[in-house]
């Protein structure tokens, strides 16, 4: 069973934190940061092809932290491959003992490194969902049996604060009819939207983990506000960002204040940090956590 079931099923405050592969074969970086947080997270999200653009695999990069003692969490999208190709990358994880998937629609490769690629969308998550459920009960999706068995942890996405959030709850129980166990939501900010969904989901069989991303300066923020739907960062946020010195250092402790508040009320069942490019930060992340 992947330490990130267990932590679920133990009824702990579940932690996972996105590291994204590099661009290039250097991994030195990577492993460093990783290494940081080891025994301190239940698992390592590892981004496919994050933005839609070009870096080292998730499988690739999956397997490099297992070798490091780490669990990961394959990310794994729609964008980029047939439902034959993402089957063979679930069979391959399998085969590594990689049980932890996180299925992802994936964005447009418009706005990723490079625009004039063709995506695929053969699958969206809930089909990514479903093949991974096909698999694990010993099929393809064509119906024909394997020859051994996967085992996964599936997981998926959610957007607390969607207008209106009806229809990410009537999508979240699609993901769960699909096979979902997990989700990991949009970044959170304020506590307002979370309770409000937690309440709306209080019976859904699924585990929540409350998105974080640290901001790094009032401006990160305000244009998270007015660019990236689903983002709202209090005006009291941006005001303290404004006034810090070091405005790094205050993302972390607002990240890390969220965490332990949430924690403290129960309103989720963990919480996943996507530093997003500054993956060093995560261990203070969860020292201002308490974690």
């Amino acid at each position: 069973m992947s330490l990130l079931k267990e932590a679920f099923e133990k009824g702990e405050f579940a932690v996972t934190a996105e590291m994204a592969p590099p661009k290039g074969i250097d991994f030195t970086h990577l492993i460093e940061c990783a290494k940081a947080i080891k025994g301190r997270v239940h698992g390592v999200n590892v981004t496919d092809f994050q933005s839609a653009t070009l870096k080292a695999t998730s499988l690739a990069t999956c397997r490099i932290l297992q070798e490091q003692g780490l669990e990961p969490v394959l990310q794994i999208t729609g964008r980029d491959r047939n439902r034959i190709a993402i089957q063979g990358e679930l069979l391959s994880a399998g085969v590594f003992g990689i049980e932890n998937v996180l299925a992802l629609t994936g964005d447009h490769t418009t706005v990723g490194d490079h625009p004039g690629a063709m995506p695929v969308y053969d699958l969206d998550s809930v089909g990514i969902l479903q093949a991974a459920s096909a698999l694990m009960g010993g099929k393809d999706m064509s119906g024909n049996e394997l020859a051994g068995t996967p085992k996964y942890f599936l997981g998926a996405c959610v957007t607390p604060r969607y207008d209106p959030v009806e229809l990410q709850v009537l999508k979240m129980k699609k993901k769960i009819k699909a096979g979902a166990r997990f989700f990991q939501t949009q970044a959170v900010y304020d506590m307002e939207t979370l309770r409000n969904f937690r309440e709306l989901t209080k019976n859904l069989d699924a585990k929540l983990m409350v998105g974080i991303v640290p901001l790094k300066s009032a401006g990160m923020a305000k244009y998270m506000n007015n660019n990236v739907p689903g983002i709202f960062v209090p005006d009291e946020l941006i005001e303290r960002l404004k006034a810090a010195e070091d405005k790094v250092k205050e993302g972390i402790k607002i990240a890390g204040e969220f965490i332990k508040a949430v924690r403290e009320e129960g309103l989720c069942d963990g919480a996943h940090i996507m530093a997003i490019g500054a993956e060093e930060n995560v261990p203070a992340i969860l020292d201002e956590a308490g974690l």
